[in-house]
């Protein structure tokens, strides 16, 4: 299993990390996602290396900015 991680900026609560989590969990090929409003963290975890462009684009989709860690 590949995990993948990036920085995520403006969460402050569960509610931005449900949204994350959701956009991010509809990505072809994720398995498993942790996010963290409190340390900014985001890891994505798949069965293949995740297209990072995606995520980036998911989490701008939920309302957030994301960047490879």
């Amino acid at each position: 299993m590949a995990t993948t991680e990036f920085q995520v900026t403006g969460m402050t609560c569960g509610h931005c990390e449900k949204s994350v989590h959701g956009e991010v969990s509809k990505l072809s090929g994720v398995e498993g996602v942790d996010v963290s409003a409190r340390t900014g963290k985001l890891i994505v975890s798949s069965s293949a290396p995740v297209d990072a462009a995606a995520v980036v684009a998911a989490v701008d989709e939920a309302g957030y900015q994301a960047v490879p860690a």
